[in-house]
């Protein structure tokens, strides 16, 4: 088993996100651009929704270690939410109706899944999305391609929120197994569940930007068919993680078990030296493959 990382909050990081980000940041493609703004507004609701499934058994947890990491896991969480929140007002100023994405997503998750589902399961949906969001540091960062014509801003963001996702990647699989005793069913069901929920979620709300930035239906399709390719295809942003991904389905699988990134060690010590997020940003894409 690999080592594990150590969990470390970082707050009021400066990616310079009132500054002249392009609207189409990502490689000048409305599609890249409005898939990855549309991960974005899922983030702040979403990382409430896992701190609160975690926080469900915080009482139970007497391992000292355990509940350091909960702590800590949620303060990252916390700060991964801020600062897509301060990304998601750019969005708001293109026009783009964030408040509405956001209350949906909320009634979504509060007042239909945690009020009506056991909280073995939510926490179980908390630990697969915590894979997901940990396995996509590989993809976005181990191929310099993927990223290579992003704005170094929007890059360092991802960046940040990728390592620590790495740092706290086993906290939610922990408290499940340790504390929740979730088997190996309701753990595979909950990935199967929250991938194909993740990107139909996620695709939805990348059609609503791309209807309001002004394409037509017929441009929205071509771009759907072009973006759909370059996210599902053979090379794509997920075909290289999906060897990642499918660990999760092993009995007995962990999430310390392999699946390190060699180049974390780059961006940690980058930032640790200069405190400055873009920089450690840039140092980790330089060593992409």
């Amino acid at each position: 088993m690999s080592h594990a990382h150590q969990i470390v909050p970082r707050e009021q990081l400066d990616f310079g996100l009132d500054g002249d980000i392009p609207k189409y940041w990502f490689a000048n493609d409305a599609f890249k651009s409005r898939f990855f703004d549309a991960m974005s507004t899922i983030f702040p609701e979403g990382e409430r929704y896992f701190i609160s499934c975690v926080r469900d058994y915080r009482d139970q947890v007497t391992d000292p270690k355990l509940l350091q990491d909960i702590k800590d896991f949620m303060r990252q969480e916390g700060q991964h939410g801020i600062v897509h929140t301060q990304y998601n007002d750019r969005l708001k100023a293109q026009g783009i109706d964030v408040d509405m994405l956001e209350k949906t997503l909320k009634h979504l998750l509060f007042n239909v899944i945690r009020k009506h589902l056991p909280a073995a399961v939510t926490l179980a949906d908390t630990a697969a999305s915590e894979h997901m969001t940990a396995i996509m540091a590989h993809g976005f960062f181990e191929r310099k391609e993927v990223l290579a014509h992003a704005d170094p801003r929007m890059r360092a963001m991802y960046a940040w929120h990728a390592m620590e996702e790495i740092e706290h990647k086993a906290v939610a699989f922990d408290v499940m197994q340790k504390i929740a005793k979730v088997g190996y069913l309701r753990r595979v069901m909950a990935m199967a569940i929250v991938t194909i929920a993740f990107n139909i979620h996620a695709l939805l709300i990348t059609r609503y930007m791309l209807k309001v930035d002004g394409f037509s239906r017929w441009q929205r399709i071509k771009l759907f068919a072009k973006g759909l390719a370059w996210i599902f295809g053979p090379g794509g942003l997920y075909m290289p993680i999906f060897g990642h991904y499918i660990q999760y389905y092993k009995p007995g699988f962990h999430p310390r078990q392999g699946g390190q990134m060699e180049s974390y060690g780059l961006w940690l010590d980058t930032f640790n030296r200069t405190g400055d997020p873009i920089a450690a940003g840039e140092v980790l894409h330089a060593a992409g493959a």
